[in-house]
């Protein structure tokens, strides 16, 4: 179904008993981000906020909150965006099976974006930004935010839809030291579209003009957040998954999304920023406060039943991880087709995604060579770690398999696999001193700190161990030690307090227990962790543990390890130092007071019965 507004797939949602209304007063600060929260983590509907508290306008949530609901919003679609991507990769196909491919010739023509259509909704009205629901999703967030802004930007120097950018990058609307209804913090992290254009104005001298769309048909907002390969334009994409052309005009300069709900104009100055922060981010913690752009507010618009279209992100799983499900599923195996050798490569959602890639390539190099040791593996990481977002990896380890079935989406068995075959002496591999993701605080400054491959080819060299080594309990400096999996022990001591007792810890182990290391042969990999009861209590814990919480460079250490012409290795068991430390952002808690408050919603009849 081509849906023209956010309100007609509302609607259909509604009929097919995919949303529920909640019609009593919610108020926007915290609690608004709380019910969400809940109904989302019980696999619930989507919802319809119909009373804002100090908002004329409702407001939705969790519109895209399982696959299967995405799957039924872009049930009419999918199949032909998954039949244009796999032309992209085989376009002689089209010239092949013509017949065959007809149907997403006729869909291409929807990518065509019109402009100047003969009905501009969006254009009803001006409001404030304070008209606006202004939602605040967790207690320390500076302010409220706008999170699924779909942010539009052109090259100056080569103005025009056809060279613009799409993107989502968080928007906050209040606190801080912006002017109430002039300015918006305009946050973005590295390696996105929209910093190569204000890049260009900021040489010119010249602001960048911006557009923020809110709402409108779901394939906008789905468009803004999927890596699409140069050349390809997010408004096209918009078109040919919402089976309808994306809409647009241009007022005072400005390109208007004439089918979105609400959108926001204005201008970015060169060297115009201020301190914008902290939120809570889809890593599980407070990203901080830091400097980033200013927008300053043109225009404000709304159409005249505008809904306000959110979602909360935090610790994984959370919306965002539905929309990445989605994503995976429209794209399927195209990265493998752009990287040669890959096979597939996975970004952990509850590790944050971007801390820690598993990935799965081939190893055809020597194939007439009876030793087997990773090779084209390294070349495939290195293509991974150069390629778009991929880059942001900190964590990659990838494998390559004798036998089909090896996968990097069933994480317990990939890390079998690799485990029993990592060479503890040769298989680490680092990159120091590098880029990470902005919202990563493990490193050593705001964009900045370490990446590690870890590769794994070969016979296996060891079983694992199904218990912790009795030789661990010899030693008074191990604390609480539990069993993650086989082959990975995390274990407590005492509180990180600084990178010198950290390394006389290690040195501390590696003397007392280099003797027991022929005997410690089926322990590859150790965490040292904060609370080993909480590491160990379920997989998606000890991802988010310890890929969120280290920075290889610093807080990979080894029994008996080494440095021989700059190459790290281990002798023994390799530990990953997960404690928090003091430069680390705060994990996200509810607020208690908020979540009692909630209680009203749920102990009602009809508003969220059977969740809660």
């Amino acid at each position: 179904m081509a849906y023209a507004s956010l309100r007609e797939c509302l609607d259909d949602l509604e009929k097919n008993k995919l949303l529920v209304r909640i019609k009593e007063e919610v108020d926007p600060h915290l609690e608004m981000a709380a019910i969400h929260l809940r109904v989302y983590a019980a696999g619930g509907p989507a919802l319809l906020f119909e009373k804002v508290k100090g908002s004329r306008f409702a407001a939705a949530s969790n519109i895209f909150g399982t696959l299967d609901r995405s799957r039924y919003i872009f049930r009419d679609t999918i199949d032909k965006i998954k039949e244009i991507i796999s032309l992209r990769k085989d376009p002689l196909s089209a010239i092949k099976h013509p017949i065959k491919n007809s149907g997403a010739a006729f869909a291409a023509l929807k990518a065509l974006p019109l402009k100047n259509p003969s009905s501009k909704p969006v254009m009803y009205q001006q409001v404030r930004i304070t008209d606006l629901p202004l939602v605040q999703h967790w207690p320390k967030d500076g302010g409220a935010f706008i999170t699924l802004p779909q942010v539009y930007t052109e090259d100056i120097s080569n103005t025009g839809i056809q060279h613009s950018n799409l993107g989502m990058y968080r928007i906050q609307m209040t606190g801080n030291e912006y002017q109430t209804n002039e300015e918006l913090g305009l946050h973005y992290q590295i390696h996105r579209g929209i910093g190569v254009h204000q890049a260009k104005a900021n040489a010119l001298g010249q602001p960048l003009k911006v557009s923020i769309f809110v709402g409108g048909p779901p394939a906008h907002t789905v468009a803004a957040v999927m890596p699409l390969p140069e050349g390809l334009s997010e408004l096209s994409f918009a078109g040919l998954l919402g089976g309808r052309r994306f809409r647009y005009t241009y007022d005072d300069g400005f390109c208007v999304s004439t089918d979105a709900d609400f959108v926001i104009t204005g201008e970015v100055y060169p060297n115009s920023n201020k301190p914008e922060g902290p939120f809570g981010d889809h890593l599980g913690y407070y990203s901080l406060q830091h400097s980033f752009p200013v927008m300053k507010v043109h225009k404000v618009y709304a159409g005249k039943d505008a809904i306000w279209p959110f979602t909360v992100v935090g610790r994984p799983p959370q919306e965002d991880t539905s929309f990445g499900a989605l994503i995976h599923e429209l794209t399927g195996e195209a990265i493998s087709q752009e990287i040669p050798g890959l096979k597939e490569v996975h970004a952990v959602d509850a590790a944050g995604v971007h801390p820690l890639l598993l990935a799965v390539g081939s190893e055809r190099y020597t194939p007439y060579q009876q030793t087997k040791q990773p090779a084209e593996l390294l070349t495939i990481a290195n293509r991974i770690l150069g390629t778009g977002q991929l880059s942001l990896a900190k964590f990659l380890f990838i494998a390559a398999a004798d036998q089909p079935g090896l996968t990097a989406y069933n994480i317990r068995e990939f890390f079998d696999y690799v485990l029993r075959r990592v060479h503890l002496q040769r298989d680490f591999h680092f990159y120091t001193q590098t880029t990470i993701d902005t919202l990563d605080y493990s490193g050593t400054g705001l964009n900045t700190g370490s990446k590690v491959v870890i590769a794994a080819y070969g016979d296996p060299l060891r079983d694992l161990c199904t218990e912790t080594p009795a030789e661990l309990g010899e030693y008074s400096f191990f604390g609480k030690m539990r069993l993650v999996m086989p082959g990975i022990v995390a274990f407590e001591s005492s509180a990180y307090t600084s990178p010198t007792q950290t390394q006389a810890d290690i040195s501390a182990i590696t003397v007392a227990l280099t003797y027991r290391v022929p005997q410690l042969r089926n322990l590859p990999l150790m965490i040292w962790v904060d609370d080993a009861d909480f590491t160990a209590a379920n997989l998606n814990n000890f991802l988010w543990v310890a890929f969120t919480r280290s920075n290889p460079s610093h807080d990979i250490h080894g029994i008996d390890a080494f440095v021989e012409n700059k190459h790290w290795g281990s002798n023994g068991p390799v530990i990953i130092d997960a404690r928090i430390k003091p430069h680390h952002a705060p994990p996200l808690e509810k607020d208690p007071a908020t979540e009692e408050r909630i209680e009203k919603i749920f102990g009602k009849r009809g508003s969220l019965s059977g969740i809660g």
